[in-house]
């Protein structure tokens, strides 16, 4: 899979595109943690310029959880997006699928990390967990469900864009999506 190459505002309708999806996949019914917003993180952070590839999953997130509401540990799941985005700008180095399919589980992974991390620190709804490396390890092992659900989603998810723009791409012969790095 090739690289876009530069071209102005090509990538607006992309990014449009993407975050609509993200907001309304997080607002229809779904399993805990499935959800496209890695998928478009990591995509996005890959395929469009870089101020646009944190822009579009932040505004995605901040948009739907205004929608479905706030909660206790959103520095944790924002900033975990964010890094997800930014492992897109490493996959546009090589864009190769085993690059891709790490950078979904190492997007998986943080979130994981971080954002149980944040229900452990600042108690999500309520103390759930003792202040300990005990409640912290309860926090995690309490998580395992979740995250493989996630795991796979997102796996799934990111698969299904790249997949898709590299048929895309080649249908049409070029790149589909212009950017510049």
């Amino acid at each position: 899979m090739s690289l876009p190459s530069e071209s102005a505002k090509t990538h607006q309708p992309l990014a449009w595109a993407l975050m609509a999806a993200a907001i309304v996949a997080r607002l229809l019914p779904h399993p805990p943690n499935v959800t496209l917003l890695s998928a478009i993180a990591l995509f996005g952070g890959s395929m469009l310029p870089k101020r646009w590839s944190l822009v579009v999953p932040l505004a995605s997130i901040v948009a739907s959880d205004a929608l479905i509401g706030f909660h206790d540990v959103i520095a944790f799941t924002w900033g975990s997006v964010i890094l997800t985005a930014m492992l897109g700008w490493w996959v546009r180095q090589s864009p190769q699928p085993g690059r891709i399919v790490r950078a979904s589980l190492i997007g998986s992974t943080v979130f994981f990390l971080a954002t149980n991390f944040g229900v452990w620190l600042v108690g999500g709804h309520g103390a759930m967990y003792p202040k300990t490396l005990g409640g912290l390890w309860s926090c995690y092992v309490a998580a395992v469900p979740f995250y493989r659900s996630a795991l796979l989603a997102d796996l799934i998810y990111t698969g299904t864009l790249f997949a898709a723009y590299a048929w895309m791409s080649r249908r049409l012969g070029t790149p589909v999506l212009v950017t510049s790095r």
